[in-house]
């Protein structure tokens, strides 16, 4: 029986436990309710990290003991299943030893109790004192990271060479439900889980995309030949991946990057011999450079059809034409563009701002700014909107652009 993973189940103090960078410390008991816990998901987890079996009762339960003989009198019974009376007490006496236990992978068998989700691991070798990093170390570690989750979120929804600012809101909406744990084994580390099965076409994506580009990498200091970075584009492999482990492997002796896919729900189709585990060098910084570059300029611009509310106008002088910066309602992966309009179109502009009233036009999504320019643009009319519907939108428009302006720099009419 699996266990219950759905957010309500998820002890609350636990969550808060996780999210603020582990399961707790030693000495603070970690709450999990061993009615929830299915005990071959903790089996699972417990030889995934190392622990020792040692046998126990045939059918009713198994012993296991720390890895590396550490923590000799630590001993965790766990039953076979919760087939048995005493099956609950034995989770609950477990996950007490787990929670006091200073073995530095409890706390991560515990984090993965907490929170179901696929494991992604991120090394970053830099040099230190006595295990210590520098400030700027682990930043570079934690934004190159959030790229590579938002890389791989993008990748998942459309593949594409460079994404620019398209799809930002999709890929952030995904990082708010990341859940990231301090392994609790030294700097230059970092955990994170990703839900699953709910969004685990993003990490699958990821696997493909990171095993593409090492693949790509290897083949070009073998033969010179670059062609894998854009076959991998159809794997998930983007700019902004290559972008995202650049960052992660430059000032660092090298990185490594793991996963293992949530215990509790198994290992997806097509992936039952393939753990991740790739190591990146900063010898692979120059064909990762030379590959993010031309993936930049290889993705064409985007014919399309949007709707939008104006939010900047702009132009020199009065009378001719000026700039329009669109909040885009619908028909672009994008929060904004930037519009050049003639007169007339630009007085409409100025009209639909004041009235509150969105307006559609056709144009070209172009690379400049990250996909945030529309070129060739036709004829700008307003759309009428209902009541309920002009309020909708103001309201998410407040949200989103922290209250209406115009004129950034010079007139609004």
């Amino acid at each position: 029986m699996r266990r219950d993973t759905r957010p309500e189940a998820v002890d609350a103090a636990g969550r808060d436990a996780v999210r603020a960078g582990g399961a707790g410390t030693p000495t603070d008991p970690v709450h999990i309710d061993p009615a929830r816990v299915d005990p071959a998901v903790l089996g699972t987890l417990l030889a995934r990290h190392g622990w020792t079996r040692r046998g126990g009762s045939e059918g009713r339960y198994t012993r296991w003991t720390p890895p590396d003989d550490l923590e000799p009198d630590t001993s965790l019974l766990v039953p076979a299943d919760r087939r048995f009376d005493d099956s609950i007490d034995l989770l609950d006496e477990a996950i007490a030893a787990l929670s006091h236990s200073g073995v530095p992978s409890a706390r991560a068998i515990l984090a993965a109790l907490l929170v179901p989700g696929d494991e992604i691991h991120w090394r970053r070798e830099t040099p230190g004192v006595g295990g210590a990093v520098t400030w700027g170390s682990e930043e570079d570690l934690h934004v190159g990271a959030t790229a590579m989750l938002s890389a791989a979120a993008k990748a998942g929804l459309l593949r594409a060479a460079y994404f620019g600012a398209r799809l930002d809101a999709y890929a952030a909406e995904f990082l708010d439900r990341v859940l990231v744990v301090a392994p609790g084994t030294g700097a230059g580390l970092l955990t994170a889980y990703a839900p699953a099965p709910e969004d685990r076409s993003i990490t699958t994506t990821l696997v493909r995309a990171l095993e593409a580009t090492r693949d790509a990498i290897d083949l070009q200091r073998v033969s010179g030949r670059t062609e894998a970075f854009d076959d991998g584009v159809r794997l998930g492999v983007s700019r902004e991946l290559i972008a995202s482990v650049v960052q992660l492997v430059r000032g660092s002796e090298g990185i490594e990057i793991a996963l293992d896919w949530a215990a509790s729900v198994g290992t997806p189709r097509g992936f039952a011999s393939r753990r991740l585990h790739l190591e990146f060098s900063p010898g692979d910084l120059p064909a990762l450079e030379a590959a993010g570059e031309r993936l930049e300029h290889s993705e064409p611009a985007v014919d399309v059809e949007l709707t939008g509310a104006v939010v900047r106008l702009k132009r020199p002088v009065p009378g001719g034409e000026g700039q329009a910066r669109l909040a885009v309602l619908s028909g672009a992966d994008v929060d904004e563009v930037r519009v050049r309009l003639g007169e007339e179109d630009y007085r409409t502009a100025v009209e639909s701002h004041l009235a509150g009233v969105p307006v559609r036009l056709r144009g070209r999504l172009e690379r400049k700014g990250g996909f945030r320019k529309l070129s060739l643009p036709s004829r700008l009319v307003p759309v009428e909107l209902d009541a309920a519907e002009r309020e909708r939108m103001l309201k998410a428009l407040r949200l989103r652009v922290g209250g209406p302006t115009a004129g950034e720099g010079g007139e609004a009419g």
